[in-house]
């Protein structure tokens, strides 16, 4: 059977162990992974840009932390978790636990990096204004930060995705199950068939991502990131069109 005909049998399509239900675990275990690290990333990321302190030791923690074998440090997990741990939680939990270890570092980079080059004209306009600083922090800066904050939501996102595969290694179910069963049972259209469902399904959040910051991401600064970009520019930060 080719990859045009695995992905395209019915067969596959239906039942508890069908694509459509495959890619429904794979995005829960995704979502909840997600979740967690902004929970963690984004007060975190605050704190450091508000603060300006202990930003070198995130950065390096950030980079051990992308450092990590994901498969090794999955099976690490579950043989430090299965002695204290009972029922299908042993092996959700370090699954999650790898997820979000992959997540927190670009949310959190994104977070404090945003918050700390907001443009310095509209900071002390603020302040000029009598803004206090938490006033500053809600109404200029995290505005400010939310296209670096969204890009590093983005980027968490498709990591978590692209290694949310490495649940079928502990018997739980998503698309990686049809890399691994693929594998098992020398099956390469089932394998490439899988790997192939992975990609889509990354590059459909990369486009929800992308028109996600166009809507909740103010026109002047999408200008200002736009023309950051260019070694030519430097303009910092225009105002929004009406």
């Amino acid at each position: 059977m080719n990859i045009v005909a695995w992905l395209t049998d019915p067969v596959n399509w239906s039942g508890s162990g069908g694509i459509p239900a495959q890619v429904g675990y794979h995005l829960l275990y995704s979502a909840i992974a997600l979740l967690a690290a902004l929970v963690i990333a984004v007060p975190l990321g605050v704190l450091i840009g508000y603060t300006g302190r202990g930003e070198a030791l995130v950065a390096g923690s950030a980079n051990a932390l992308r450092a990590l074998p994901s498969l090794g440090l999955l099976v690490l997990l579950f043989l430090i978790i299965s002695p204290v741990v009972a029922g299908k939680l042993v092996y959700v939990l370090p699954t999650i636990i790898v997820l979000v270890l992959l997540a927190v570092p670009p949310i959190l980079t994104g977070t404090y990096a945003g918050i700390q080059t907001a443009d310095p004209d509209a900071v002390g306009a603020a302040r000029g204004m009598g803004f206090t600083k938490p006033q500053i922090l809600l109404r200029v800066q995290l505005p400010c930060a939310l296209p670096l904050m969204v890009s590093g939501v983005r980027s968490a996102t498709l990591q978590i995705v692209s290694t949310a595969t490495i649940a079928a290694y502990l018997g739980l179910q998503g698309l990686g199950r049809f890399i691994l069963d693929g594998r098992a049972q020398a099956s390469f259209a089932e394998m490439a068939g899988g790997a192939i469902l992975v990609a889509i399904l990354a590059l459909v959040l990369e486009f929800t991502f992308a028109w996600l910051g166009r809507v909740i991401v103010s026109p002047g600064l999408r200008r200002t990131t736009a023309k950051s970009s260019s070694p030519i520019s430097t303009t910092v930060l225009e105002p929004a069109t009406p």
